[in-house]
C-alpha cells in the first residue's frame, strides 16, 4: 500500500527519489525563470490577499469616524450649545452642516437648517439618536447661516463666510 500523501499523523510526504522540475527557456522552474515568476506570484496572492482583506475593516475606520461627522470640507465652524453642537464645513463651493448631539442614544426631536444668502433654507428635522443632517447648499462665494436644534435648545451661527 502506498503512502498517503496527505498523512495526518506524519505531515505531507514525497514521492521516493529527487524532484525535479523541467528546464524551461528562462532555467529551471524554481530558479527565477518565467515559471518561478509565476509561482511566486500565485504565491503572494494566496498570502497577501488574505492578509489585505482582513485589513480592509482597520483601513476603513477614517471613513467611518468622517461619515460619523456627515459633511465632507474643513471644519468652518462649531457652536456648542448644553444638548449638542452645530457643525458647518465648507469645500470649495459646497458648504455642509450637521447638529451633532452631546449624548446620542435616546431618539428625540433633532433639525439643521443651512441657508446660503439669496438661496432657499434647507432644513433636516426628525426624531434621531445622534445627528440630524447633513444638508449641503451651494455656496460659491456667498454668506451662509445654520441653525441647529435638540429638543428645545438651540444654536445659531448667524451670517458666516463671507
Amino acid at each position: 500500500m502506498g503512502a498517503n500523501v496527505f498523512d495526518k499523523a506524519a505531515g505531507p510526504t514525497l514521492p521516493d527519489g529527487p524532484v525535479t522540475a523541467p528546464a524551461g527557456p528562462g532555467g529551471p522552474v524554481g530558479a527565477g525563470g518565467p515559471g518561478g515568476r509565476r509561482t511566486r506570484r500565485l504565491l503572494v496572492r494566496l498570502l497577501v490577499l488574505p492578509l489585505l482583506a482582513g485589513l480592509v475593516p482597520l483601513l476603513a475606520v477614517p471613513a467611518t469616524a468622517r461619515a460619523a461627522a456627515g459633511c465632507s470640507g474643513r471644519p468652518a465652524k462649531t457652536v456648542e450649545f448644553s444638548t449638542g453642537e452645530l457643525r458647518v464645513y465648507k469645500s470649495r463651493a459646497q458648504t455642509c452642516a450637521v447638529t451633532v448631539a452631546k449624548k446620542p442614544g435616546k431618539r428625540r426631536t433633532m433639525s439643521v437648517t443651512l441657508q446660503a444668502r439669496g438661496g432657499r433654507a434647507v432644513t433636516d428635522k426628525g426624531s434621531y439618536t445622534k445627528m440630524a443632517g447633513p444638508v449641503t447648499v451651494s455656496a460659491l462665494n456667498r454668506c451662509v447661516r445654520a441653525t441647529g436644534a435638540i429638543g428645545r435648545k438651540s444654536a445659531a451661527t448667524g451670517w458666516i463666510l463671507c
